[in-house]
């Protein structure tokens, strides 16, 4: 979520560094089954609430997608170390992860990870892996996490790696993201019995370790941002791919699927299942189209990025009644 039980203690700008470049908080956190509507809309809430604060630049939000990420994850991107510090200790955010604390299940895990390079998050899959070491362990943990480093980057659909130490008065834990383009190649190497051995061979020097796993959709059919930027809103992904579905759906069904397939016999359950072949295919080609087309609208920055935002939201919504209304005119 949008604040963190684990980062509310008061962190000078001084003890974490450098101030200089973009920074991003990475948050994950576990909800009540029962409590996701309400969550729902404290987020929404907490959203308007940090669009506010000094350093903002951007956040992108994205609910858990069972089985695969049970999680919510929010990225919230800041001007610099120091804004993003003086989010996490304000008491503006106190008072919103206050008023959120009986819909959590477990502890909250954020970081904040310099945009510096490239693949903050996401990649189709990702995985976002905190330890914590044991005191005067170090340098042992150095020379281990190459070791793993250099056993992952040969593994099957391995796409990049983020390493992070600790921030002072921050963060305790040692960060790691993995991306890979799969999630069944992601799984496969958490699953490994190399990965399992490096696990076993870092017990004597690590006290916790968290890996929760990232998935945001549709990634594959957008394009990737650079300089370590948020990847585009969930449902701004789902508005487009919905924009280009049902056309495609709607006329293969009318002028294939019916006078070809179920009109001549093929039974209705085939003729669906080559319609969504079709589908799918064609949308590989189209989405990716209207991606660049709404770019403008996928992420917007600057001070004027929640009109952005509402506009796109609103042309597109428009575009679903123009299709609508022809398709029931004209068919």
């Amino acid at each position: 979520m949008s604040g963190s039980k684990g980062t509310t203690g008061d962190a000078s700008p001084a003890a974490n560094g450098s101030t200089k470049g973009a920074v991003t908080i990475v948050t994950q956190t576990r909800v009540r089954p029962e409590s996701m509507d309400a969550f729902a809309r404290w987020q929404d809430e907490t959203s308007g609430t940090v669009a506010q604060f000094p350093g903002f630049i951007k956040q992108a939000v994205m609910p858990p997608s069972p089985p695969a990420q049970a999680d919510w994850v929010i990225l919230q991107r800041f001007a610099s170390t120091e804004t993003a510090v003086a989010w996490l200790n304000s008491e503006q955010r106190l008072k919103r992860i206050q008023g959120a604390a009986a819909m959590l299940v477990g502890r909250d895990d954020v970081h904040i990870v310099n945009d510096g390079d490239a693949g903050v998050l996401p990649s189709p899959a990702s995985v976002v892996i905190s330890i914590r070491i044991k005191p005067g362990q170090e340098l042992a943990y150095r020379a281990w996490e190459q070791r793993i480093a250099a056993a992952q980057s040969k593994a099957p659909g391995f796409q990049g790696y983020r390493f992070d130490p600790p921030v002072p008065g921050v963060q305790d834990d040692w960060l790691a993201i993995l991306r890979f383009d799969t999630e069944t190649n992601l799984q496969a190497w958490l699953d490994s019995p190399e990965r399992q051995k490096l696990l076993q061979d870092a017990s004597p020097f690590t006290e916790e370790f968290h890996a929760r796993i990232v998935r945001t959709g549709f990634d594959q059919w957008f394009p990737l941002p650079a300089g370590g930027a948020s990847p585009p809103a969930p449902w701004k992904m789902n508005m487009l791919v919905l924009l280009m579905l049902y056309p495609v759906v709607f006329l293969f069904g009318f002028f294939v699927q019916t006078p070809f397939l179920t009109g001549r016999g093929l039974p209705f359950a085939i003729a669906l299942f080559i319609g969504n072949i079709v589908s799918v295919l064609l949308l590989s080609y189209l989405v990716p189209l209207t991606a660049d087309r709404f770019s403008w609208w996928l992420q917007p920055t600057g001070p004027h990025a929640r009109r952005i935002d509402i506009a796109g939201t609103v042309l597109v919504v428009a575009l679903y009644g123009a299709m609508l209304w022809a398709f029931w005119r004209l068919f």
